[in-house]
């Protein structure tokens, strides 16, 4: 259980050099105005490293009693990840 959280956390970790620039990048969608889906857009990618942090946290913490949320908390950060490689496959 110790070396499943500590392998997923640093992919995680690494996952946030690419968020960086995507993060960045996501800003280019207020060129066209800005409205309620923009800035929607834009939190949405902002929160993947709070989501990153959070369940790492709580996934150490419930790691001991209860081990399946743990799992589960952990993988809370691949929604974001499965949503860009969805949006990368469709738009491709």
């Amino acid at each position: 259980m110790k070396l499943y959280l500590i392998i997923s956390q640093i992919l995680f970790l690494l996952s946030l050099i690419p968020w960086f620039v995507i993060w960045g990048l996501s800003f280019m969608s207020f060129d066209s105005g800005v409205n309620l889906s923009n800035g929607s857009f834009v939190l949405a990618i902002s929160l993947y490293p709070v989501a990153v942090i959070i369940s790492s946290i709580l996934a150490w913490v419930f790691r001991v009693r209860r081990k399946r949320l743990a799992c589960i908390l952990n993988l809370i950060p691949m929604i974001w990840i499965m949503a860009f490689l969805g949006f990368m496959l469709v738009y491709n």
